[in-house]
């Protein structure tokens, strides 16, 4: 037995990932794509069956375009919608949940269908379990799973059907800006270095700041620091619902790896891992990891870099 499902989009995250994870269920693949001309090109390089394309104004965000999004789901009635956890996503998905009746869960991985069940992997207890999930009911799911490459015979394949917009809700950007220094600090640099609970208390973070100077890089850190402890302005909290970074090197100081974590600092080109830990997720992403505590490695390692830059500096005056 086959079944459709659908893919919501406003934005061109993990278009393809969520793609295959509706294509475990054996059936065809549908992306409801809102937003510019863009959105639907790229949704249709995923590798889907067809595009639905709901052209959104520039100065309109696509949850203004719901209730077009909400017929074409009535219409169609898809067993299984995804989406990603942004914010645009996430507001649309609750109306597919609405539409379609679904039961609405988080941290979905994959999704398959046995008999006339839908069975769902999911993340629980911040990464540290999967679980597993039935429904005969139709699922809206928020997709964490990891994304793939787009399939190049693909590029081309799906058509784009473009449905009536009608009339939007009344809403309007008036305006879009960083919502502070702190937070445009970390989205830009091209270092960071970043500390979670490994950090035991708040005084420490002297240990963390002078080794972000000597690299000149900023300081980020996980959720637990920024939302329980306080310890780090939220600003600078990286992770799913956090900041997503992509500086050339990403230095994570005690922090264990949980995928919400991992999934801001996916773009990161170079990421150095220092965990007392030697079994933390974060080793598995890590170019460079350091087993230790951070405590004995954070000196070290500024004393090893000061020493480098004195040899650089005598080179230079010899010169």
């Amino acid at each position: 037995m086959t079944v459709e499902g659908w893919v919501i989009a406003a934005g061109v995250r993990r278009l393809s990932g969520m793609v295959s994870a509706v294509r475990g269920m054996g059936g065809g693949v549908t992306v409801a794509a809102v937003g510019p001309r863009s959105v639907a090109e790229a949704a249709a390089a995923a590798g889907p069956d067809a595009v639905a394309w709901i052209e959104a104004a520039e100065d309109v965000p696509a949850e203004a375009y719901a209730p077009a999004l909400r017929r074409a789901l009535a219409a169609a009635k898809p067993r299984a919608v995804l989406a990603t956890t942004a914010p645009q996503d996430r507001a649309l998905l609750g109306v597919a949940a609405v539409a379609l009746g679904a039961v609405v869960i988080p941290g979905i991985l994959r999704l398959w269908l046995e008999d006339d069940t839908v069975v769902i992997d999911r993340t629980e207890l911040g990464g540290r379990v999967v679980e597993t999930l039935a429904s005969v009911a139709p699922v809206a799911g928020l997709f964490v799973g990891e994304d793939i490459a787009s399939p190049a015979a693909a590029a081309a394949s799906a058509p784009i059907e473009r449905l009536d917009a009608g009339s939007p809700a009344d809403i309007r950007i008036e305006k879009a800006e960083p919502a502070s220094s702190a937070n445009t600090g970390v989205t830009s640099a091209e270092r960071v270095v970043a500390v979670g609970r490994g950090l035991k208390a708040k005084a420490d973070l002297a240990l963390v700041e002078g080794l972000a100077a000597a690299l000149r890089a900023e300081v980020g850190c996980s959720m637990p620091i920024a939302d329980d402890r306080g310890w780090v302005a939220k600003e600078r909290y990286i992770g799913r619902s956090g900041q997503h970074i992509s500086p050339r090197l990403y230095m994570a100081i005690g922090i264990s790896g949980a995928p919400q974590h991992l999934d801001g600092v996916r773009d990161a080109k170079v990421v150095v891992a220092i965990n007392a830990d030697p079994g933390a997720p974060i080793f598995r992403r890590a170019d460079y990891g350091i087993v230790g505590d951070l405590y004995e490695v954070i000196p070290a390692l500024q004393a090893a870099l000061g020493e480098d830059q004195s040899r650089n500096s005598g080179k230079g005056e010899q010169s």
